[in-house]
């Protein structure tokens, strides 16, 4: 079986941070999704699981961070700098916030951050597969 990634995520409104997700290139896999969690696919490997809030205590009683802090920093790959581009146009226009950190223009590799609805930092970045094969 392949390896994959599940990120959860706790969310203050599931319908909302559904839409959001959806509105950056997600889908819903409605198999793993009910009103209390909604699995949202990346790529056949990586998905998040947005989850309320009392789902996300069931699971730890850990505190979840106010919007206003951080404890990851999310990344995913795009196929180009214009996918970059227009992953967080889609996320600014779905209520997030595009480039809360500094874009990044290595030429080799591009990347740009946003925050979603719920404020966990979302990095979208492009590397030259010439400059990974080193």
């Amino acid at each position: 079986m392949a390896k994959m990634l599940f990120v959860n995520l706790p969310c203050s409104n599931l319908t909302a941070a559904i839409e959001f997700y959806q509105a950056l290139g997600f889908s819903q896999n409605m198999q793993f999704s009910d009103n209390t969690a909604a699995c949202m696919v990346w790529s056949e490997h990586i998905f998040v699981m947005l989850l309320t809030h009392a789902k996300w205590q069931s699971f730890t009683q850990r505190p979840i961070p106010d919007s206003g802090s951080s404890e990851v920093m999310l990344a995913l790959s795009c196929d180009n700098k214009a996918a970059v581009d227009q992953v967080c146009a889609a996320a600014d226009k779905a209520g997030g916030t595009a480039d809360i950190n500094a874009k990044q223009d290595l030429g080799f590799m591009y990347g740009r951050s946003v925050l979603d609805l719920d404020g966990h930092i979302w990095e979208f970045f492009w590397m030259d597969p010439a400059a990974v094969a080193g």
